[in-house]
């Protein structure tokens, strides 16, 4: 009975997917999309893997981490060197761009993750957050980035026109983190989320299974910075600071905690809106902040959640007088 709920679930789910694919793709070539929502496009993808990543260590792991945007600049540094430094087509030097950015992410997830989640609460997220401050540091010092002048001239190829492939990139970052989280090893990293102590008693492994979580959550991560930097064509260090961190844990919050779906639809709307808003003018961060509440109230979560929800948002207080 379980298995044939399950089969049902992947079915409707991979359906849900095709329809929304073929309706934004009708949208885009029937020019039905104005300019300002074909922007929009590669931008939803992107927030989408980078909450989704998150939620991964924020939600199912049960951890705050302030770093997600360190992980994004080293994913999107490295793919934009590789493809300025590589004169083949697109179908071969992006996705080699792509593994090379979440190669390079993983390996400072690891780097990161061994000596930093043996820290709980508050303590993991200053450290974290001044992680994010290192790379940026790095990135502002080093000749081959262009220090703070940033790199220019990176081949656009994640804008609109290539949305399939990047939409595609997106749904395999959903199912591969929602497989993860309901695999063996998914158990064991919600868990460690709900005990942490009868977890390591039980034998479950708790630093193995947390660096894990870490360091997937990086990989995607290092992948979403790939293709922001093939999208926009340019990228300055100062745009991975810690308010980018922050911009991703308010959807993975507003979306709910350890929920994918609210990941995803939070992701769409949180990117969305601020266009939708634009013609409010002087009403415009009045909407948005009650649509932020609206959210708050009625998305997805149980009562768990929220809590979880309100647990994040007061150490974020702490952590800001702290650092």
């Amino acid at each position: 009975m379980k298995n044939r709920q399950t089969d049902k679930q992947l079915i409707k789910n991979i359906a849900i997917t095709i329809i929304i694919f073929i309706i934004v793709e009708s949208l885009l070539y029937g020019g039905l999309l104005s300019r300002q929502f074909r922007s929009l496009l590669i931008p939803v993808c992107i927030n989408v893997i980078l909450a989704v990543s998150l939620n991964l260590t924020t939600g199912f792991l049960g951890e705050l981490t302030l770093g997600h945007a360190g992980f994004m600049s080293v994913g999107a540094y490295t793919g934009a060197l590789v493809t300025l430094n590589m004169n083949l087509p697109m179908a071969i030097e992006f996705p080699v761009a792509l593994f090379a950015g979440g190669i390079a992410a993983a390996i400072f997830g690891v780097i990161i993750g061994v000596p930093v989640l043996r820290l709980r609460g508050d303590y993991l997220a200053i450290v974290t957050l001044a992680f994010g401050e290192i790379i940026k540091s790095i990135i502002n010092s080093m000749k081959i980035t262009n220090g703070a002048m940033g790199l220019s001239g990176i081949e656009l190829h994640a804008n609109y026109k290539h949305f399939a492939y990047v939409f595609a990139l997106t749904v395999i970052t959903i199912f591969a983190i929602k497989n993860m989280v309901y695999s063996r090893q998914g158990r064991a990293v919600c868990a460690i989320r709900d005990n942490y102590i009868a977890a390591e008693a039980v034998g479950i492994s708790v630093s193995r299974f947390k660096v894990m979580a870490f360091v997937v959550a990086a990989f995607f991560a290092g992948i979403a910075g790939v293709i922001y930097s093939h999208n926009v064509g340019t990228l300055k260090p100062t745009t991975f600071d810690y308010n980018k961190s922050i911009e991703i844990l308010v959807i993975v919050v507003l979306g709910g905690m350890g929920s994918i779906r609210g990941s995803v639809i939070a992701a769409i709307i949180l990117t969305v809106l601020p266009e939708l808003l634009r013609s409010a003018d002087e009403f415009r961060m009045l909407l948005y902040a009650i649509v932020l509440i609206v959210m708050m109230i009625f998305n997805s979560s149980q009562i768990k959640q929220r809590i979880l929800s309100s647990e994040i948002l007061s150490r974020l207080r702490r952590v800001k007088k702290e650092a």
